[in-house]
């Protein structure tokens, strides 16, 4: 039985990544960590523990402890604080990992630094700006909405649509940075801008081995995990998503794969929404770790973390779709406290009070 670790244990990503594992045609032994022993206490783990965050000294030390006493045989970090240090120290660690170069972790973990790889490949992507300074920042968003009549601020780093928020000036935006430089000590260095996008949204899963895709599969974001409590609307973690079958964004999101990683080993996971026209633009890629709703694709029949954990212990994946792995129009209902369901397009259950049975 082969001995799987996985990071973030106490988080939903994780939880639907083991899910996921749970549904192969093989058995797993699975061992949980996470900082904080209260939310650990509900995954479905075999072994738990409990560790120091990623950036403690310690992290790597103990991490290998437990992979010692487990006998563990592969680590997936989850969370991006975790991919990036056991990225950065994947030689010490001992155990098998199946994570994309160290370079490439780290370019995607910064979204400024990504959108820039993506721009310099001459591939289309969303207007977007840095600054330095506060005066810098608000003259940057003013351009932006001179042009495209609203802005798009976030974070350069951080998940979840991290300090997110649309924006129509350049007070609106400084004040949305300066709140977050009292409150959480971050700068406007570490903020960017781009023009908002209108349009659908989408996230395109897959996996690679040595630049060359294994397989995919995208879905459409309809409605967010709490979007209706957050200034943006969105949360990037959906509460209703449908699979897709688009070539163009299939397209755009291994064209900004290959751009970020020629050699693209392990999952990406890219972010895309329409532009005015209905252009999809990669707005973000992350490396070495899953979207959230992992399990959606697993339920529809494409177990990407199965595949990628085979990958990983070096074995044979043949005759998986590169594209479009299962079918158009699955959607995938989530709500806490209420579990999820996978639900196709002619199996609503709900009607109006004026249609007949």
């Amino acid at each position: 039985m082969k001995r799987i670790l996985v990071t973030g244990a106490g988080g939903s990503a994780t939880s639907n990544f083991v899910y996921s594992l749970r549904l192969a045609d093989e058995p797993f032994f699975v061992v949980g960590t996470d900082t904080s022993r209260y939310h650990i206490e509900l995954a479905d783990l075999d072994a738990r523990y409990l560790l120091p965050r990623a950036d403690d000294p310690e992290y790597v030390e103990q991490l290998n402890r437990v992979i010692e006493r487990e006998r563990v045989d592969f680590v997936h970090p989850q969370p991006d604080p975790e991919t990036l240090v056991i990225s950065a120290r994947r030689a010490e660690i001992r155990a098998r990992t199946f994570l994309p170069a160290h370079a490439t972790v780290e370019r995607c973990q910064d979204k400024l630094a990504s959108a820039r790889r993506i721009a310099e490949s001459g591939i289309p992507t969303p207007q977007f700006f840095a600054a330095e300074s506060e005066a810098e920042f608000r003259r940057a968003t003013e351009g932006v909405v001179a042009t495209h009549g609203k802005a798009w601020v976030r974070a350069r780093r951080g998940a979840g649509a991290r300090a997110s928020l649309p924006v129509t000036s350049g007070d609106q935006a400084l004040s949305w940075v300066r709140y977050w430089t009292d409150t959480k000590g971050l700068s406007a260095s570490e903020f960017m801008v781009s023009e908002f996008l209108p349009g659908k949204e989408f996230a395109f899963q897959s996996v690679w081995l040595d630049g060359e895709l294994v397989t995919s599969q995208a879905r459409e974001r309809l409605d967010y995990v709490f979007g209706h409590l957050t200034p943006s609307g969105q949360t990037s973690t959906p509460s209703v998503a449908r699979t897709v079958h688009r070539a163009d964004v299939n397209e755009i999101a291994t064209r900004c794969i290959r751009a970020v990683d020629p050699g693209a080993t392990g999952v990406f996971c890219v972010d895309l929404k329409e532009d005015a026209h209905g252009q999809p633009l990669v707005t973000e890629i992350n490396a070495g770790r899953f979207f959230t709703t992992s399990n959606f694709l697993a339920e529809a029949g494409a177990n990407m973390p199965h595949t990628y954990v085979r990958l990983g212990f070096g074995e044979a994946v043949g005759g998986l779709p590169k594209f479009d792995a299962v079918e158009p129009d699955l959607y995938w209902l989530r709500m806490i406290d209420m579990g999820f369901k996978l639900v196709r397009e002619n199996e609503w259950r709900s009607r109006a009070p004026t249609e007949r049975q």
